[in-house]
């Protein structure tokens, strides 16, 4: 069983926080207002319910963290490490996550609307079913993600790695693939605009005329 530390609370609003060691800290249902954490680590700990609002978290190590049902509200995750991390109900809402590593975390359920994820790591990620749509994955690896049955309407998949992810069913319309490799995907059940149609098609060699 893991211990916590009761006695370590939340910082106050507005609070920059650099270099603290947060393990196994237990801020269940806490609101944290505007405050910027720098290479803090928040190992084991219980943010279920955690509120956060226009918060920093700069390069932090949230590894095996439990924060299922948490909010974050035009919060920013950059380059931090989420192994292991229990990620069940969160909510991202305008939220930053550019950089981060997601190694093993459980993802879904979750509700994510107007986020960052650029360079971010979802290696082998369960995404699947959730709805991304409109969200930015410039750059990001998904590699061996399961994104089937995922609604990525009008995302940005710009240069983002998708060798071996699961895409059965996926809604690809709109969402932008620049130097995206068609011929490296079985696209059965993709649903796809007339535009990345005829990328594909010419992906494989044919010719497409009038």
């Amino acid at each position: 069983m893991i211990s916590t530390r009761p006695h370590v609370g939340p910082p106050e609003a507005g609070a920059v926080v650099e270099d603290e060691d947060f393990a196994r800290v237990d801020w269940w249902g806490a609101e944290l207002d505007g405050v910027t954490f720098t290479r803090c680590r928040f190992d084991d700990a219980g943010l279920e319910e955690l509120v956060t609002r226009r918060c920093v978290f700069d390069q932090c190590v949230l590894t095996g963290v439990r924060m299922a049902g948490a909010r974050h509200l035009g919060s920013a995750f950059l380059s931090c490490r989420f192994d292991r991390a229990r990620l069940i109900d969160v909510t991202w809402a305008g939220c930053k996550l550019t950089g981060s590593q997601f190694p093993g975390a459980q993802l879904r359920p979750m509700t994510a609307t107007d986020c960052d994820w650029s360079y971010a790591a979802l290696r082998g990620a369960d995404l699947s079913g959730l709805d991304l749509s409109g969200q930015r994955f410039r750059d990001a690896d998904l590699t061996d993600a399961d994104l089937r049955e995922c609604d990525l309407t009008g995302a940005d998949l710009d240069r983002a790695r998708l060798q071996g992810a699961k895409l059965r069913g996926t809604d690809l319309r709109g969402a932008s693939t620049d130097e995206v490799n068609w011929r490296a995907f079985d696209l059965t059940g993709v649903r796809l605009d007339l535009a990345q149609a005829v990328q594909f098609t010419r992906s494989h060699g044919a010719l497409v005329g009038d």
